[in-house]
């Protein structure tokens, strides 16, 4: 229950703090009402999030449980030190996060849910909770999976917890940064400059830059895109721009519509 409570408390935290940066340093000017877009993308957080405690949080939790004994799972096989149990267990989250974003965009039946994040034609923090229950359904089996089959110790799922969270806040944010402070902190991790680029409607731009905490698997398997013109990069889906057909009825319908790109 602590868990669930520090998840919570992470979410609405880092929500109140980039809105209030958003505020004073935004980056872009919002196209269409910041409000409206609020209404439908805070209540898809909310139905997810109830959803995905209901039926993921016991089980993720007796998982993490039996993990610590230091029996089960992959890392648990090796004399592993503690610090680099959780720095393994962190990375290969990120990782399968990584490859699962790029099935997404890559597997027809996935990209129907995954298409209703990338409807949104502004992006700002609440972008990083619009998501579809279908998908968020299929992305808790996975990390299940991952936890179970590599015996993911509890502290290092907190921690990823808590990075993961400020990472899609903090990149989907719409938030004015200084050129050089971006361009170093994507040596390793994702600034608002790469995920605004995957938000592109340009399909060459938009299947780039899967990475979520950490930048590293972009840039070693090649799926990296850098040298664009920020100021022209258009956010959304070239095939939904009507603002007035993608509230929370129309993006929850969406899958089972024609396939769009």
């Amino acid at each position: 229950m602590e868990l669930e409570k520090l998840r919570l408390v992470l979410y609405w935290s880092g929500l109140a703090l980039f809105l209030l940066l958003e505020l004073f340093f935004t980056y872009r000017q919002p196209s269409v009402s910041k409000l409206k877009r609020w209404l439908t993308n805070l209540p898809l957080s909310i139905v997810n999030g109830v959803v995905y405690h209901w039926l993921y949080f016991g089980s993720i939790l007796a998982i993490l449980t039996r993990n610590d004994g230091g029996k089960y799972g992959l890392l648990n096989q090796y004399p592993l030190p503690d610090w680099l149990q959780i720095v393994l267990g962190i990375l290969l989250l990120d990782f399968v996060i990584y490859i699962w974003h790029l099935l997404n965009h890559e597997v027809p039946f996935f990209w129907r849910f995954h298409r209703v994040h990338h409807s949104d034609i502004n992006m700002d923090v609440s972008t990083a909770n619009r998501f579809h229950l279908g998908e968020i359904l299929m992305s808790g089996l996975v990390r299940l999976v991952v936890i179970y089959a590599f015996g993911i110790s509890l502290l290092s799922y907190i921690l990823f917890e808590i990075m993961v969270n400020i990472a899609i806040q903090f990149h989907h944010s719409s938030i004015r940064l200084p050129a050089a402070f971006e361009n170093i902190w994507m040596f390793l991790l994702v600034p608002p400059s790469m995920h605004r680029i995957h938000h592109s409607v340009k399909i060459k731009e938009r299947d780039s830059n899967y990475g979520v905490i950490f930048s590293l698997w972009d840039r070693f398997l090649g799926t990296m895109t850098r040298k664009i013109d920020q100021d022209k990069i258009v956010i959304g889906l070239g095939s939904h721009r009507d603002f007035t057909k993608l509230g929370f009825g129309r993006v929850m319908l969406m899958p089972f519509t024609r396939r769009s790109l």
